[in-house]
């Protein structure tokens, strides 16, 4: 039986997954809808989550948000990651080549997350964020990590919703399998304009020693410079920077030698 101590850390958890990309702020009442418990339990929690500064209220509004708290986590947990250490200087590389924006996105549940970003020394340039999420469907970065993953899992995926956010979004089902095929041949995925109007990208998966995809590398930027012959130009260097990535981090966890007690 779960013990008192142990329930109040479960709902307070509960409390701050309710927040996402989509719903940023929340009032109270909200809060105890999603996670179906009183307000006055709700009222308590934020109180200590508030004071411990995993969340913050706005005055204003009297709305909740996440805190500073699970920021400075956030980027201790990312500043420690060893593919995003070790991918930083082929990233940095691959930005001085092409001078477009450059990410390091991983899968979390049916978004990619930003792990990393490079951005482009142009004027005219994607505006991305370390933490920034996007789905994984209408992506160039989560195309290429859905491309490798089990067709279980890809259909899970998918299952859950594979909504039109431009005119090119792919939203049938059948044809963005039929991508993905395409993708796992020529090693790297394209998007033109499919989640947001103008802008394009091509990336490549970052496979460990199993060939799972852990990682996508991405080159991003405006459609009239980023065109689709010009990704077709670049997806091989994005898929070679890429596997050099994912040697460099395979090379890092083998032990350089044993050491006995």
């Amino acid at each position: 039986m779960m013990s008192e101590s142990i329930r109040a850390v479960d709902r307070a958890l509960d409390i701050l997954l309710c927040f996402s990309h989509q719903t940023p702020q929340l009032t109270m009442t909200q809060i105890a809808e999603r996670v179906g418990m009183n307000k006055s339990t709700v009222h308590r929690l934020l109180g200590t989550l508030e004071r411990r500064r995993f969340v913050q209220r706005n005055p204003t509004t009297g709305a909740y948000q996440l805190g500073i708290r699970l920021l400075q986590m956030a980027y201790l947990t990312l500043s420690h990651n060893d593919i995003r250490r070790h991918a930083g200087p082929f990233m940095r590389r691959l930005c001085e080549q092409h001078r477009e924006t450059i990410t390091l996105s991983t899968l979390d549940d049916t978004d990619v997350v930003f792990l990393d970003v490079i951005e482009s020394p142009q004027r005219v340039k994607l505006a991305a964020s370390t933490g920034q999420r996007m789905p994984a469907f209408s992506t160039a970065a989560g195309k290429a990590i859905l491309a490798f993953l089990p067709d279980v899992t890809v259909e899970r995926i998918l299952d859950r919703g594979m909504p039109q956010f431009t005119p090119h979004t792919i939203c049938n089902k059948e044809e963005l399998l039929h991508n993905l095929a395409s993708i796992r041949e020529q090693g790297f995925s394209m998007s033109i304009q499919e989640y947001e109007d103008g802008i394009n990208a091509v990336a490549a998966p970052v496979l460990n020693e199993e060939s799972f995809p852990i990682a996508a590398v991405t080159v991003a930027g405006p459609g009239y410079r980023l065109t689709k012959e010009k990704m077709l130009e670049i997806g091989p260097s994005v898929r070679d920077t890429s596997r050099q990535i994912a040697q460099e981090v395979t090379l890092a966890s083998e032990p350089d030698s044993i050491t006995e007690a």
